[in-house]
């Protein structure tokens, strides 16, 4: 097998991913995924990326896991570009950030505060991460023809997750209207805008800082059919974006 344009970490090269690919944090969530694939197979296993590639509805779709934060899903993401990917959709969890976002909700996040360090290392803190609008659209559309309601808003990206600044997650809240607190959006968005790819992200709410919390296994049942949905939503908005990018060229 040739090993022209195999990439370093993913350990792949041009032609195996498609060109749209979902990109969960969790491995276990990757595999979760690929379930609904018709005609699965492994492509990617090495470190904390775990990858499949099968077709939806005909549509040819692929995801890779990016592990937790920034530095894994940067790599992720440019690897991934490197050989073909131009259309990101992250699919993760996240902690609601409004006390009217249970447990078990679906988020789109169409742009995140930047409070994670490897954005920093690709564009100056005063540069918006932002989704693509395609997306994003895409997005909120799938969830309206699968009538799965969504909360839409900012998130925040952070590096340190038991590392928080109080007053800056209210002000956060209260006047940013962040949605959703998470670790790797923003990098996924701003990494996508220095690549000239298209990102966005849809988020399965995992906890509420401003809620009582549930007991634990009421929390992971809420959880795991957020986490559900928010993956039919992702595959929807895959077939959405096919159609839209068909038309386009027609």
């Amino acid at each position: 097998m040739s090993t022209a344009g195999v990439q370093r970490h993913l350990r792949i090269g041009p032609g195996v991913m498609p060109r749209y690919c979902l990109i969960p944090g969790d491995l276990a969530r990757a595999e979760r995924i690929a379930a609904h694939f018709k005609n699965a197979r492994e492509v990617i296993r090495n470190r904390e990326y775990i990858g499949f590639v099968g077709e939806v509805d005909g549509v040819p779709v692929g995801v890779c896991s990016t592990g937790i934060g920034g530095p894994s899903a940067s790599i992720a993401v440019e690897e991934l570009a490197n050989i073909g990917v131009d259309t990101f959709i992250r699919v993760g969890s996240a902690g609601g950030r409004q006390p009217h976002i249970p447990i078990g909700s679906v988020a789109v996040i169409y742009a995140a505060h930047r409070e994670d360090g490897t954005s920093r290392a690709y564009l100056p803190p005063e540069f918006p991460a932002v989704a693509d609008l395609a997306v994003t659209n895409a997005l909120v559309d799938a969830a309206r023809r699968l009538n799965q309601p969504v909360f839409t808003g900012i998130g925040t990206s952070r590096d340190a997750f038991y590392q928080k600044d109080e007053n800056l997650t209210r002000l956060l809240t209260e006047r940013g209207h962040v949605v959703a607190a998470e670790q790797e959006a923003a990098t996924v968005f701003i990494v996508a805008t220095v690549r000239q790819v298209r990102a966005g992200a849809v988020v399965a709410i995992d906890s509420n800082i401003w809620l009582p919390k549930p007991d634990p296994e009421e929390i992971q049942r809420r959880f795991r059919e957020g986490e559900a949905a928010a993956i039919r939503v992702a595959l929807e908005a895959v077939k959405l974006l096919a159609e839209r990018d068909a038309a386009a060229q027609a």
